[in-house]
């Protein structure tokens, strides 16, 4: 697994399909070591993403080991499972090859089964957790997962939505009873709330509209870096 600095800024991409996959990783080849993928299923979050997609059999390849996932040998993968059921997904995602898998706390139902999926030392477990859910939802398995992704926006799998102030609150509280906890962020991670979040405890930065709607993406993360470092 590929080491990082003390603090990341991790380019978020909403794969609309297997091409649009290919074409946003090829962007950041390169650039930076990892990348996140958000993958939505349409029904724990309204929106659907690449592999959830009818017709698509780009993953199950993937999945069978005929072919890697795109640039793999040059970029790791972090995926955000903004879905229903994560405990059939997750074993598959390991498979695929993902070096960082995120299940949301409001969608896990057995989280025995995501952590005996997930092999320890290898590929980190992070647990998602949204503005609106309170800090005790997760405090069950805190030491049993590698980080911790607070949600910025209230409403998850939209990018571009305004930033809730609320996970400030997450953050610090964290913070302060996980010195040592890797403390991600995603959703509203811009030029105007990353040094906020820094300050607070934050040491993974998540940005998606930010960098990708950006002239120049390479540019974007390094100006991003240079406000927090």
């Amino acid at each position: 697994m590929k080491k990082s600095n003390k603090f990341e800024i991790i380019p978020a991409v909403m794969p609309h399909d297997y091409d649009d996959l290919v074409e946003k990783v090829a962007m950041f080849v390169g650039i930076v070591p990892f990348i996140q993928l958000d993958i939505m299923d349409g029904k724990f979050v309204p929106s659907r993403t690449w592999p959830h997609i009818p017709g698509d059999t780009f993953f199950k390849r993937i999945e069978n080991e005929e072919q890697g996932m795109p640039e793999w040998e040059s970029v790791d993968f972090e995926v955000d499972l903004m879905i229903a059921n994560p405990e059939q997904w997750v074993p598959r995602w390991v498979i695929a090859g993902a070096r960082r898998i995120i299940v949301h706390i409001e969608s896990v139902t057995d989280f025995e089964v995501i952590r005996e999926a997930v092999p320890v030392g290898l590929i980190e477990l992070g647990l998602a957790i949204n503005t609106t859910t309170p800090l005790s939802a997760i405090e069950p398995y805190l030491d049993r997962i590698d980080f911790i992704q607070c949600m910025g926006i209230e409403r998850i799998g939209f990018q571009g939505q305004a930033f809730d102030e609320r996970v400030l609150d997450h953050i610090k509280k964290l913070r302060a009873r996980l010195p040592d906890m890797p403390i991600s962020v995603d959703g509203s991670v811009n030029f105007e709330t990353a040094r906020s979040l820094v300050e607070a405890g934050a040491t993974r930065l998540v940005s998606g509209s930010a960098v990708l709607e950006s002239d120049d993406v390479g540019n974007a993360i390094r100006e991003l870096q240079n406000l927090v470092s």
